[in-house]
């Protein structure tokens, strides 16, 4: 039986047309009967790099009872020149965060995934601590079981104080060894009985490695610190209007 955390997430790739640009992560999410997939802005855009892909590859499983039935679903990121997705922005500036709703009727028929939804983000930052043990299920380097399509778990910590915006900006700080391809993915703790279906508190967006511009490239290892934007903005970002607050931060949700 297949952990249901692994169901959660689904490899990214993204293209220019044809062209192959970049692998990533994200994950599903669900809110009074729409379906969502949500990933690191930087993943669907990012003008400083100059990349700009205008089309999406999610990959899906298809047979539960056989998990190496995968298809790759298509998303085209523009409409007449008009993104797709849903992104934040508040007091600080942009969020990397982005969602976009999936058509249901569009599947795969079947499709297996496991989406979270409202009732898996925390409410009560107190009982969130500093050094709390965590996950990020994504795919580092895109590096996944490709026989069964599956993401792989690294583990990570708190490591500074949730519920505080870290240096003014809408994401705490993990410590936790990551890699390109991971961004998008579902940072997430364990909560829940053993037998709840998905027993896992979604806390954040993982989106990039945080370092110092400082650091002596020869003396120093990386600080293996890592930002993760909190995923309260979910609830935000898939209002009917997407516009308003977050919990975390003021947050104005624009297409």
């Amino acid at each position: 039986m297949t952990e249901s955390i692994l169901l959660t997430t689904a490899r990214l790739s993204t293209f220019f047309g044809t062209q192959l640009l970049t692998v990533a992560s994200g994950f599903f999410f669900e809110r009074d009967d729409r379906l969502y997939l949500v990933t690191s802005r930087h993943v669907l855009v990012d003008l400083s790099s100059g990349h700009q892909p205008n089309r999406l590859e999610i990959e899906m499983h298809t047979d539960i009872d056989d998990l190496a039935k995968a298809v790759a679903f298509s998303v085209l990121l523009y409409d007449e020149g008009r993104a797709v997705w849903h992104q934040g922005r508040d007091g600080a500036g942009d969020i990397d965060v982005a969602v976009i709703e999936l058509d249901r009727s569009a599947l795969p028929d079947p499709v297996v995934l496991r989406p979270f939804s409202p009732e898996h983000l925390t409410r009560s930052l107190d009982k969130v601590e500093v050094g709390a043990s965590l996950l990020v299920v994504g795919f580092p380097l895109g590096f996944h079981d490709t026989l069964h399509h599956l993401p792989v778990a690294r583990r990570a910590a708190i490591a500074s104080s949730f519920g505080l915006r870290f240096q003014g900006q809408g994401y705490f700080l993990t410590d936790c060894r990551t890699h390109r391809g991971s961004s998008g993915a579902p940072v997430v703790m364990r909560s829940g009985a053993a037998d709840d279906p998905l027993p896992w508190t979604l806390l954040g967006v993982h989106s990039s490695r945080m370092d110092m511009s400082s650091r002596d490239m020869f003396q120093d290892e990386s600080l293996g610190l890592n930002c993760a934007w909190y995923a309260d903005i979910l609830l935000t970002l898939t209002e009917a209007e997407p516009v308003g607050e977050a919990g975390v931060g003021e947050t104005l949700a624009t297409p």
